[in-house]
């Protein structure tokens, strides 16, 4: 890693560790080029952010548990921290209230732009409620939407296994530190998100899980996605919380509802009578979810600065106009035929690395050029 960036990664990690309220900390980051720049600005300019005396204090003190965490990033190339003044923060994320500062990665940060559905619900839910998540999930996957959820029991984990079973994305947000999986028992399904998807946490390593963590690590799960659907939830529940955070961002909320003899559907019931929209099948939910993905093109365009404009052109060479496309763009759409390529075919055609052509990739698919199926690629008939 060059010089410079390690230097801002070191100091991010201060900014991280100094804790207490997020939004002067994100306010330095904003009034300087990098977290580096922040801290070299001194005590007068920590101050005129808002940093409290005890985050001012903290700045300026050693701190074992910095350690930790740079040990963890260090351990492994698919470890991350993506901060606040970081242009691959996540677009969505960022416009929730109260975004996190950074976010601890394990597994591929770029899976944290794409288009996908948070679902939740109850840690105890019916057989019904296992097999409408499961079911919900893989179908999600399978039209190439990711799913994002909290790695709980029950419904989230229920999600997160449809996903990955269908060959498709799924992402974890802990409430606890990046490398304390809770519940315990879900330690191996932690270790095949990051490994196939990607596993989230504001919190860093080491924090064990606390029971005030879980509304913050909720509207992470709601902020990443286009939209929250409820499967199962009793009348007060963490799912709630997830879906007002959702709505409260003007994000879709969907709730699938259930007999009224079931506690577990209680939750869904009142959500519909709040005004959610009442889901029967995944298809209905993606429908509804796709003025918000070509928002989300357009931000992941612009983070590209690489665009597609205009319309589908005849011809297996059409190509967004050169005046207005990379060379890189050019070069991966060239590459791409009518039958599925794996990411190892497109990256030994093209020379790009694989976390350019993921992104663009991922462009490519928002704008709605190709299909993506079990990790493959092609352009769209």
């Amino acid at each position: 890693m060059p010089d410079t960036a390690q230097t801002d990664l070191d100091a991010l990690l201060r900014l991280v560790h100094a804790a207490g309220p997020l939004a002067p900390r994100r306010r330095l980051l904003e009034r300087h080029p990098g977290p580096a720049a922040a801290l070299a600005a001194g005590h007068d300019a920590w101050r005129e952010a808002g940093l409290d005396a005890t985050q001012r204090a903290a700045l300026r003190a050693p701190d074992p548990a910095r350690h930790r965490s740079q040990a963890w990033l260090a351990a492994a190339p698919g470890r991350h921290l993506v901060g606040w003044h970081d242009p691959d923060y996540p677009a969505l994320l960022r416009r929730m209230s109260g975004p996190p500062l950074a976010l601890f990665v394990d597994g591929d940060p770029l899976l944290l732009w794409r288009a996908g559905v948070a679902v939740v619900g109850s840690r105890a839910p019916t057989a019904g409620g296992l097999a409408s998540a499961t079911g919900f999930a893989r179908r999600f996957a399978a039209q190439g939407l990711a799913v994002f959820s909290g790695l709980a029991g029950g419904i989230d984990a229920a999600a997160h296994l449809g996903a990955l079973e269908a060959g498709g994305i799924t992402v974890a947000v802990l409430g606890s530190g990046i490398d304390v999986p809770y519940p315990r028992c879900n330690a191996g399904l932690y270790a095949r998100i990051a490994a196939e998807g990607a596993v989230v946490s504001e919190y860093p390593p080491g924090t064990p899980a606390r029971r005030a963590q879980f509304p913050s690590r909720n509207r992470i799960v709601a902020g990443l996605a286009l939209g929250t659907l409820v499967v199962e939830a009793a009348y007060r529940s963490g799912a709630l919380i997830t879906a007002r955070l959702a709505g409260e961002a003007g994000r879709e909320v969907f709730a699938v509802p259930g007999s009224i003899r079931n506690p577990m559907a209680r939750g869904c019931h009142r959500l519909l009578r709040d005004g959610a929209m009442l889901v029967e099948s995944p298809d209905e939910a993606a429908a509804a979810l796709g003025p918000a993905a070509a928002g989300l093109a357009d931000a992941l365009r612009g983070r590209l600065a690489a665009p597609i404009q205009g319309g589908q052109e005849d011809g297996a060479t059409a190509v967004p106009s050169a005046s207005s496309a990379d060379p890189d763009y050019n070069r991966l759409w060239q590459a791409l035929g009518h039958d599925p390529s794996g990411m190892d075919e497109l990256i030994a055609r093209t020379g790009l690395t694989v976390a350019r052509a993921s992104a663009m990739l991922l462009a490519m698919e928002l704008d709605g050029r190709i299909d993506v199926a079990h990790g493959r690629y092609c352009r769209k008939s």
